[in-house]
């Protein structure tokens, strides 16, 4: 009897929890918000305020910096440049001088500024005769040194390979396509002691950029196809609202913490948010290569780098697939949870992945 008791009272706890369970689910119903998602007649899709964590597959230190950056993007002061250098970037770059030995000469090539490096414990004996091109990033509006110290280090060093950096004119006080021209000096003056196929360019954001429109500026100029290039941080297409796709929209918030443009985008067309592009025209295959096969079909075998939060994510992607569509060897490598130009931190693990993809990619297809 006692049994059946305790039985009935177990039986009767269950009830009232089952009971107070499902109480609390209509409370939290009740109390949740009324907006909901909003999309018109021709899919635009209107998302009301939401809650992003940072993604929780990043490593422990991608966590920590992920968090850091977008706090230091709300920070006006802190993305002045002093000297070339943005001052969120002066901490990378510090760290990357005490982590990597390597020599840097202040000279020019083809009548071109560079900066000539080369690592301190020697070029490997397989890249004797191999050379890499960087086009550094900055909105093609600054950024020189900052941005090409922060991407030749780490290569030169690490891969113990020569790279050169090229001071290429940007705006407002030029336009295109000058920087394009400058690539094309340096590149036909290191034709002269290197050949073509151990040629390897590449550069971030306005340097990636840049990197496919001197691919197609080579092409219309009779010029010998480099190796291999590198599009990172970057696509071959451009929009008035960014790098073009899904990307412009909802990636400014999550990377950088800044407002996606406005919809629609009052832009006339052409690149206007860029001074070095204004006037060009985006359809233009020297601009954006991907607007035309032909052009795009002549492209070496290409790396494209990105992350989820970048705000090129979907010029990466649409590039990569455009490439292989036309029968290019591309490859495409996407970092999660992490935005543009993320490598530049050399203590991130993820960066450190970035920097052994680049150089393996370029030690397997330039020739020795």
């Amino acid at each position: 009897m006692e049994k059946l008791k305790m039985g009935d009272l177990a039986r009767r706890i269950g009830l009232m929890l089952a009971a107070l369970s499902l109480a609390g689910s209509a409370v939290a119903q009740s109390a949740a918000p009324t907006q909901q998602v909003v999309v018109d007649a021709e899919g635009t899709v209107q998302v009301p305020a939401m809650t992003v964590p940072v993604s929780s597959l990043l490593s422990p230190q991608a966590r920590a910096y992920m968090a850091e950056h977008l706090i230091q993007m709300q920070k006006p002061e802190l993305l002045a440049q002093k000297d070339g250098v943005p001052i969120f970037m002066q901490p990378y770059l510090e760290r990357q001088n005490a982590l990597f030995a390597y020599d840097r000469a202040d000279s020019r090539i083809g009548g071109v500024h560079v900066y000539d490096y080369r690592p301190k414990a020697g070029i490997a004996a397989e890249n004797t005769e191999r050379v890499l091109i960087n086009l550094h990033g900055g909105g093609f509006m600054g950024c020189w040194p900052g941005c090409a110290e922060l991407e030749s280090i780490p290569l030169t060093a690490l891969g113990r390979i020569r790279v050169v950096a090229v001071d290429y004119r940007q705006g407002p006080d030029h336009r295109f396509p000058a920087a394009s021209e400058d690539v094309a000096a340096v590149y036909r003056e290191l034709l002269k002691t290197y050949p073509a196929a151990n040629i390897g360019i590449y550069g971030c954001s306005a340097g990636g950029m840049l990197t496919g429109m001197s691919v197609a500026w080579f092409q219309a100029h009779a010029l010998p196809r480099p190796g291999a290039v590198g599009i990172f941080c970057a696509g071959a297409t451009l929009s008035a609202a960014g790098f073009g796709g899904d990307s412009d929209y909802f990636n400014g918030p999550l990377g950088d913490a800044r407002l996606p443009p406005p919809y629609p985008n009052p832009a006339s067309g052409d690149a206007a948010r860029l001074p070095y592009l204004v006037g060009a025209d985006l359809k233009d295959p020297l601009v954006s290569p991907t607007s035309s096969d032909a052009v795009l079909s002549q492209f070496p075998p290409t790396l494209i780098i990105t992350g989820t939060r970048g705000f090129e994510l979907s010029s990466s992607v649409y590039t990569h697939t455009q490439l292989v569509r036309v029968g290019v060897d591309a490859e495409l490598h996407v970092w999660e949870g992490l935005f543009h130009g993320f490598f530049y931190n050399a203590d991130v693990p993820e960066s450190r992945q970035a920097y052994d993809v680049m150089l393996r990619f370029f030690d397997r297809k330039l020739g020795r």
